[in-house]
């Protein structure tokens, strides 16, 4: 057995590093080895002298919650040991030393006990303090004394826990839909659990059944905890993209899906439990003045508004009625409350299945609570939690809790489509039927829970789920169509040049009437803001605005080209700039308008300096006449100011061969710190030719990794192989880029030879693996 301090540090490590010992048993064992390593420190320290002196652990380390790269919270009681501060120095250093983390104080234990009275950090902490080494005497009752005097000032305390509960969420977001959650400070995380703890010294917070739940999530989030602490060797608790794959191998999962629908699946019960008890704490800090007048507020048949909660009363069947769960939805949406915690429980054993059809008024209900926008999400997320919106819709169970790992997503598959149709609500008022837009934006992923194409499986679902419903054939075949071409229109817009007017002839076959338009162009709006910040914003705004009205021209019989006011390019003082034969690089953000003589490379050329000035390209066009050569560059800043005379004069010189801007992308790229978290996500490159698209030019479609300079790479590459490019559509949906060029050959016309075609994507391909 170890009995130096240094061989029980070495055990220390042993255990750290113990893969064969998981979550909560860890970090107690990991708490047991360093107790006894800083009781060996102490007396050390002392000279095993420790009369009137007490090695205390508190917070994480108090509660035995060590994981391998937890700071240790470690307190030194005296009684007033007039050596105190040299032994506290002999006791720190070899903490130091070993390379932790340490937070420390030195207290007599009323000093400790007065702080506690005024700083909620400190009280937090005592809370947990527990006796390592020295003289019991010392630290004997500390907590308990910590505990009383907490219970003294519960309501001040608790109101304080409640706002720093509040305004963590808000700053670190939700753990059970985020794609790289804080596993720690998130709502539904580990912290939720300790304030839970924390309010319960004061008053009991947990309903029935509440503390075994809260026990298994925990129990969770302490196991991806400590092999996440492992693999990173770093005291982390953002669970990264990159760290995904080695964390769900650690624990025997199958795969980083399946490890976050259980972090997912553990953080909506932390965060739901979280919820309730702080509903119930804000209840009873009322003044008793306040509960005296509070008075029921009837809402609906036997569903009554109860101290901002909504109750099913007693009498009521559930039983026989089975378009109850919906009803108390709506009205606790309607209200902005919570269902009450009794009643979810008894709609929970009782309240039967929709059944095949659906009775009338279900149909009408559940496009009630979908109309209420935003407070329907917490409405479905407490039946959800009781297993009652699988009694309404039982496919629901597929895409519960189901992961989407890639950046361009922020929100699990469930929690995506009640943002989509909470978006849909405020969109109602733009379309003629209201109801199919609900419907429609709540189901469009429904496919994502089965295998293969969720497009195709989502067209099967939806037929049967909207027939179920109660809709009529036409209505059923608009539900399926709006699930099928869900995409058609963010593509369309983003990857194609409006100008074309195949383009919105082709759009306008596939949709077929108005009033399938407006729907599916609410649910595009809808479907990208519930998506996340680069599937949606003002530029991607505009590009729908457009084809949309083109598309409504060709659909009324009218010239889509008349539908939009928008000057073409060149216009008339871009073409006299080209007749003039000047050069010009001219500035209009978020426009950038270059003009020279025309030879090649002139667009990856502004295409890297602008890389290399930190601005995105949105979109590009391009004209040529009589050697000379204009392009426009649509651009977006990143969150830095922009010194465009700085840019204006790097682009000049790039373009008279004066910067070398491979070099500087090289440099640039070292430590480019999203890159290995793009490729992980999206794959390997594709480069597809369309010559169907356009009658005057080949479409070249590019997916690949988001990089610096990929838009250069791309560029690049069609120089050295002669293509002209003559539109560019860029867009970047998350950790991917999916750009589309319309190109020409040096002869004008398309690239039709099989063989051009192939070495075309060769010479892509290959640069962009540089």
């Amino acid at each position: 057995m170890p009995t130096t301090s240094a061989e029980l540090l070495g055990r220390r490590g042993a255990v750290a590093g113990d893969s064969s010992l998981r979550g909560r048993a860890a970090c107690r064992a990991l708490s047991d080895a360093t107790d006894e390593w800083l009781a060996s420190v102490l007396r050390d320290a002392t000279d095993d002298h420790t009369d009137g002196l007490a090695l205390v652990a508190a917070g994480g380390y108090g509660r035995a919650e060590l994981a391998p790269g937890s700071d240790l919270d470690v307190w030194l009681l005296h009684d007033g040991r007039p050596d105190v501060g040299e032994v506290a120095q002999r006791v720190w250093y070899p903490i130091w030393d070993a390379g932790l983390k340490l937070g420390h104080a030195v207290h007599v234990p009323r000093e400790a006990l007065a702080l506690a009275a005024k700083d909620l950090d400190t009280a937090t902490a005592a809370l947990s303090a527990r006796h390592i080494a020295g003289d019991p005497a010392v630290s004997e009752g500390f907590a308990a004394r910590a505990q009383a005097q907490w219970q003294k000032r519960d309501a001040a305390w608790l109101a304080d826990l409640d706002r720093r509960v509040v305004a963590r969420h808000q700053a670190a977001g939700e753990v059970a839909f985020l794609l790289e959650p804080d596993i720690k400070e998130g709502r539904g995380g580990l912290r939720d659990v300790h304030a839970l703890a924390w309010a319960g010294f004061a008053r009991p917070v947990l309903a029935a059944g509440d503390e075994d739940a809260l026990i298994a999530a925990e129990d969770v989030l302490l196991d991806v905890r400590v092999a996440l602490h492992r693999f990173t060797r770093k005291p982390t608790d953002e669970l990264l993209l990159e760290q995904q794959s080695d964390v769900a191998r650690a624990l025997g999962l199958a795969d980083p899906d399946a490890l976050m629908a259980r972090v997912s699946a553990a953080a909506r019960t932390v965060a739901w439990v979280s919820d309730e008890a702080w509903t119930r704490v804000r209840g009873t800090l009322d003044g008793p003045i306040r509960r005296m007048f509070r008075r029921d507020k009837p809402l609906a048949d036997g569903v009554v508004l109860r101290d901002g909660a909504v109750y099913v009363e007693s009498d009521v069947d559930i039983s026989g009625d089975p378009l109850l769960v919906l009803r108390v939805g709506v009205q606790a949406a309607r209200e902005g409350a919570t269902i009450d915690r009794s009643s979810l429980d008894r709609l929970a054993e009782r309240a039967p299945r929709l059944g095949t059809p659906w009775p009338t008024g279900a149909k009408d209900a559940l496009v009630t609570l979908l109309a209420c926008g935003s407070p329907a999400i917490p409405v479905l997320e407490a039946l959800d939690q009781r297993g009652l919106v699988e009694r309404v819709l039982p496919e629901w169970s597929t895409v519960r809790s189901k992961p989407q790992r890639n950046a361009l997503h922020r929100f699990t598959v469930d929690r995506h489509l009640c943002e989509a149709a909470a978006n849909a609500a405020g969109l109602a008022s733009t379309v003629s039927r209201p109801d199919l837009l609900l419907v429609g934006t709540w189901l469009h992923d429904i496919g994502k829970g089965e295998p293969g194409d969720h497009t195709a499986a989502g067209m099967a679902l939806v037929e049967q789920i909207a027939t179920r419903m109660g809709f009529p054939p036409d209505d059923v075949d608009t539900l399926v169509f709006l699930v099928r071409e869900h995409l058609l229109l963010p593509d369309t817009a983003t990857r194609r040049d409006l100008s074309d007017e195949t383009v919105a002839e082709g759009v306008a076959r596939a949709v077929g009437t108005l009033e399938r338009l407006e729907l599916l162009a609410a649910l595009t709006e809808a479907d990208a803001l519930a998506t996340g910040p680069s599937a949606w914003g003002a530029w991607k705004a505009e590009l729908l605005g457009e084809l949309v009205e083109r598309v409504a021209a060709v659909l009324r019989g009218d010239d889509p080209a008349q539908a939009v006011q928008r000057q073409g390019f060149p216009d008339a003082g871009v073409r006299a700039l080209m007749e003039a034969g000047r050069a010009v690089v001219r500035a209009d953000p978020p426009l950038i308008v270059v003009v020279g003589p025309d030879r090649p490379g002139t667009f990856s050329r502004v295409a890297g300096t602008l890389a290399l000035k930190g601005l995105t390209v949105l979109g590009a066009e391009a004209a040529s006449d009589n050697g000379m050569a204009a392009s426009r560059f649509r651009v977006e800043a990143s969150d830095h100011d922009v010194d465009w005379e700085q840019v204006m004069a790097d682009l000049r010189s790039a373009l008279d061969g004066h910067l070398a801007i491979e070099a500087r992308m090289a440099e640039r790229r070292v430590g480019y710190r999203r890159m290995m978290r793009r490729q992980l996500l999206a794959g390997e490159p594709t480069v597809r030719l369309d010559n169907s698209a356009s009658g005057i030019a080949t479409v070249v479609e590019v997916r690949a990794p988001d990089r610096l300079g990929v838009l250069y790479r791309i560029t690049r590459a069609m120089a050295d192989i002669d293509l002209d490019i003559r539109t560019a559509k860029v867009a970047t949906l998350g950790d991917e880029v999916v750009d589309s060029f319309y190109v020409v050959t040096s002869a004008g016309t398309k690239v039709l030879d099989r063989s051009h075609q192939r070495e075309v994507e060769r010479a892509i391909l290959h640069q962009l693996s540089l």
